[in-house]
C-alpha cells in the first residue's frame, strides 16, 4: 500500500485498497478522481453495487484489512452499529 501526505486524501486510499465508505460497506477501490479533491470510486465487497464513491476528505473513509471483510460480511448491521457508535465517540471527545 503507497502512501502518501496528500491532504485531500488522508489515508492514502489508493487503486486496489479495500476501504469502509459511507454506508459500513467495504469496497474495493477501483479509482480516484483528484480533479474537484480526491473522490473514491469501487465495488461493495458485500452486495457487489457499484460505483460506490466517497469524497476521501470529507467522508472519512478507512482502509481495511482483507481478513475483516468476511467478519463484516457476516453481520454488516452489528458492524455498521459499533462503527457509528465508535464515531460518535471519538467526535465527542
Amino acid at each position: 500500500m503507497s502512501e502518501t501526505t496528500d491532504s485531500y486524501n488522508p489515508n492514502g486510499i489508493q487503486v486496489g485498497d479495500i476501504y469502509e465508505d459511507c454506508s459500513f460497506h467495504p469496497v474495493l477501490c477501483t479509482a480516484v478522481d483528484e480533479v474537484a479533491g480526491v473522490v473514491l470510486s469501487g465495488i461493495s465487497l458485500i452486495d457487489g453495487s457499484f460505483p460506490r464513491s466517497c469524497d476521501a476528505l470529507h467522508c472519512g473513509p478507512i482502509r481495511i484489512r482483507v481478513e475483516e471483510v468476511m467478519a463484516i460480511k457476516r453481520d454488516l448491521d452489528g458492524y455498521a452499529r459499533r462503527r457509528k457508535e465508535e464515531l460518535r465517540s471519538r467526535d465527542s471527545t
